[in-house]
Order: structure tokens, then sequence, then C-alpha cells
């Protein structure tokens, strides 16, 4: 178990250390200089494509193997709003003080290029399957895109192979059996700690009583198929965003006198507090360096850009534009990580448990309780109640969106056939996720997390110019109003497809 560990550690300190990160924001820094900056260049025509268009256009399905952009954008919201909007902030700032949240920004920034960039990708490689349905995700622009490359077709197809196991065993942890144990250690702890239950096969009665109800729950959702998880996403994620944020909202009117102090802070201590300017040179470093380190691990962690996942839910879209539904993918790091992170950052630090002229966390305080004290000490009990049950939601919600993830990948590697048993095995596990006491089984499963990255940003560097290519030939044709041929999609026959529906006035 030992030499298990020590691996793990050593490939994790690769895939979500320095080199991993440094990769990843070097491809979010390319990408974003290859598109002129698109992000913000263009950020009346990305946001117009988006939030602008969720009450019309976006919800108008105009392919029958499809969803509508917008229910596409909502169960991608599934997995990517997580435990890691709550307790990843909280865990950012008690580790790298209040300045990584200015590292989550800088990430998120880099990051919607990032996702941007798979789903231009992914749209433009898709493919139908037998049942007439969209397939599309990193295992294809690596097998058709990178592999299309010269003495480059090999390796293409191995690296997607790569990114398939490699999701699937982060599925089944990071994905599942994670988010379940954090739900029912938090569920347990307010709700049910007074109750004598009793135990089976030494496991508290509690814990089997919640792993039981989320399994079934999840699997009257996922058994149902995408058409099932995608309309509960629909309706789900509205609501426990909008209600998160308003619960946010409330905490910060009651300390609206802070947030000019808060944002003081944030800037102030991006390079590192000021308090350890007497310390000696090399603690400044190491504190600078853990600062931008986890501000920017925790913001890539939290709204998974560079991971290649959500790419498999927008390539089910019925954008028939690559650049259409690579807007969405800047709208999606925008509203997980500049809106709803930052509403819980400012929440923290407006706790009293960060000392804001300082940046150091006062004695006592964890990253684990710390929001649930923040929101404690402005609303009482309620609030803590409800830390518990947005972290539910929020848990849940990425199991629901990492089970498509893994049927996708499994659907590639071995057909339609056995995503359906792979949907079978995810659901029996989610009653592991609730008995079970394993670090180590959460810490591999976060080292695969983090090697789904490398293959994926391997495929994006290698089609930069395919990228910048699809971006400048839809705004000459569709901002500029030139008359050039669309370039829709690498298979002729779903290009010619594509091409008329557009000529129809679709998108």
């Amino acid at each position: 178990m030992e030499t298990v560990i020590k691996i793990n550690d050593a490939v994790n300190g690769i895939a979500w250390g320095t080199l991993g990160l440094a990769l990843l924001l070097g491809t979010g820094l390319i990408c974003t200089v290859a598109t002129g900056f698109f992000q913000i260049t263009h950020l009346k025509d990305w946001w117009r494509g988006t939030f602008r268009i969720i009450r019309g256009e976006g919800r108008i399905i105009n392919d029958a193997g499809a969803l509508s952009q917008y229910r596409a954008f909502c169960t991608s919201l599934c997995a990517t709003l997580g435990t890691g909007n709550i307790v990843g902030v909280s865990t950012a700032i008690c580790v790298g003080g209040p300045g990584a949240v200015f590292w989550m920004w800088a990430a998120a920034f880099l990051g919607m290029m990032v996702k941007y960039s798979e789903n231009v990708l992914g749209v433009y490689f898709r493919r139908r399957n037998r049942e007439g349905a969209w397939s599309g995700g990193p295992m294809y622009y690596l097998e058709d895109g990178l592999g299309s490359l010269k003495n480059c077709r090999r390796l293409g197809k191995v690296l997607g192979v790569l990114f398939c196991v490699f999701t699937i065993l982060a599925s089944f942890g990071i994905g599942n059996m994670s988010q379940i144990n954090k739900i029912t250690i938090n569920f347990e702890s307010v709700f049910l700690s007074g109750l004598n239950i009793g135990s089976f096969l030494g496991v508290p009665g509690g814990d089997w009583l919640i792993g039981l109800t989320l399994m079934l729950a999840s699997g009257l959702i996922i058994m149902g198929g995408f058409r099932r998880l995608s309309a509960v996403s629909e309706k789900l994620i509205p609501l426990m965003s909008v209600i998160y944020i308003l619960g946010c909202l409330m905490v910060v009117l009651m300390h609206i006198n802070m947030l000019p102090g808060i944002f003081a802070a944030i800037f102030k201590f991006a390079l590192g507090p000021e308090a350890i300017r007497g310390g000696a040179a090399g603690s400044a470093v190491e504190l600078a360096f853990n600062t931008i380190k986890n501000g920017c691990k925790r913001g890539v962690f939290s709204n998974e850009a560079g991971l290649g996942s959500s790419v498999m839910v927008h390539s089910n879209s019925c954008a028939r534009e690559p650049v259409r539904q690579g807007m969405w993918g800047i709208a999606e790091v925008f509203f997980d990580t500049i809106v709803v992170c930052t509403m819980t950052a400012i929440v923290v630090l407006s706790s009293g448990a960060i000392d804001l002229s300082t940046g150091r966390v006062m004695e006592g305080v964890n990253d684990s309780t710390l929001v649930a004290k923040a929101f404690g000490s402005s609303l009482g009990q309620a609030g803590e109640w409800f830390v518990v049950v947005s972290i539910t939601l929020f848990a849940f919600t990425t199991v629901l969106g990492w089970s498509y993830y893994g049927a996708k990948v499994t659907e590639y590697l071995f057909g339609l056939f056995w995503a359906k048993i792979y949907r079978v095995i995810f659901v029996f596990l989610i009653i592991f996720g609730a008995v079970m006491e394993s670090n180590l089984a959460w810490d591999i499963s976060d080292t695969f997390n983090g090697l789904m990255m490398i293959p994926n940003l391997i495929g994006l560097i290698s089609q930069i110019p395919l990228i910048v290519t699809l971006t400048r030939n839809y705004i000459d044709r569709r901002l500029k109003g030139k008359d050039l041929p669309a370039m829709l999609s690498y298979n002729p026959d779903i290009q010619r497809d594509a091409l008329k529906a557009v000529k129809k006035g679709s998108s």
C-alpha cells in the first residue's frame, strides 16, 4: 500500500502539479492569443449568443438527434457545478489566502478559451451513433484531428483510448463515490447525528439509508437515458443555482460594508501576504507560489476547463456552427467560476475567519467547515443547514453529469450495449460511496481526473490552427457578412447536411 501511495502521489504531482497546471494555463494562453482574445473582443457576441437567447433561440431544437443549446448547457453544468464551487473555494483560501481568489479568476479567464476550443473541436469532429444521437469529445478530435496529421494516426488513437480509460476510472471515484461520500458525511452530521438508527456490517444505519436513497434517485434518472437526465438538469440546475446565489447575496448584504476590504485583500495578497515580508525570502516565494498554484488548481477543478469532460455534452447540441457552441463553453466557465465561486469566496472572506489585514486563517478554522461556519455566523443554524443542502444538490448533480461522461467514453471503446452496462455499474457503486471510508481510493480517482487533462490538451494544441481557422471563418461570415463557404464538420456528409440547415436559418 505504501508503494501504491508513493506512485499515486508522484503521478498526481505531475497531473495536478506545476507541470500539469503550466500545460493547462499555457494552452489557455495560446488559445486566447491565437483567437485574438476572443472572450474580450467578442464579449458582446458570446453574451448575446448564450445568456441573451436562453428564453428564445437557445431553447429551440432543430435536430431530432440533439439537445437544445440551453439544455446542453444545463446538462454540462450538472457535472461542472459541484462541491468545488463550495468546499473547493474555501480550501483555496485556507491554503493560499485571499489572493487565491485572484488566481481562480485568472485561471477562469484562460479557461474560457480552453473550453471554447474544446467545444469548437467537439462539434466539428462529432458523428452520429447507431441510435441517431450525436457523439463527440476529446477521443474523436484526438483520433480524427490529431490522427490526421502526418505520422500521428496511431498516436491520436492511443491518446483517445487513454483519455477514455482515465475518464471511466475518474467517473467511478471523483464523479461518483467521493461525491456521495461528501453528501453522506455532511447530511448525517447535521440531520441524523441525534438519531439511533443502528448499524449493519459495522456501518451506521444512517449511511446505508442515505446511500440507498441516493442510489434509487440517481438510478431513476440515469437509467432513463440521456433525455431524462438532460430534462432533469434543465429544471434542477437553474433552481439550485438561483437558491445558492440568493443565499450568498443575503450574507453579502449583511456584510456589505466589508466588500471594499474583501476585494482589496484579494488583490493585495495575489502574490503573497504582506505579513511575511519580515520573514525569509524563501518563505515568501513559497507562499506566493502556493497562492498561485491553489487558486489556479481550484479554479480548474471547479470549471473543468481542460479536462475535456463537458465537451461530450456540448457535442450533443443542435447547434450546427462549432463556434456557436464554443461560446457556450465561455459562458459555462464564466457562470461557474466568475459568478458562483466568487459568491462563495465573498461569503468566506466576510465571515471573520480570515484576517483580511494579514491574509491568515484564524486558529481552529479548517477548509471543510469554513463555509458552514461562514453561513452559520450570519444566518444561524439555518445557514449551516443551507450549506449542507447546497452541497447535497451540487454533489448529486455532479454524479448525474459524470454518469453521462463515463457512458459516452464506454460507448467509444466498446459500443452502445456496454454503455448501458456501464450505467448499471455506475448506479450500483453509489451505495459504496455512502458506506466506504478509503482516502486512497479518492486520491487515486483524483489522479485519474487530472490525467484526463494531458491527452485532451495535446489534442487541443495540435489543432490550434484549425480552431483559429474555424473562428475566423465564423467571424467573417456571421459577423462581417462576407460570402464564404461555412466550415461546419470534418465529415463531408455531415458538412453537407449542416450547410442545408444553416441556409434555412438554423444555427
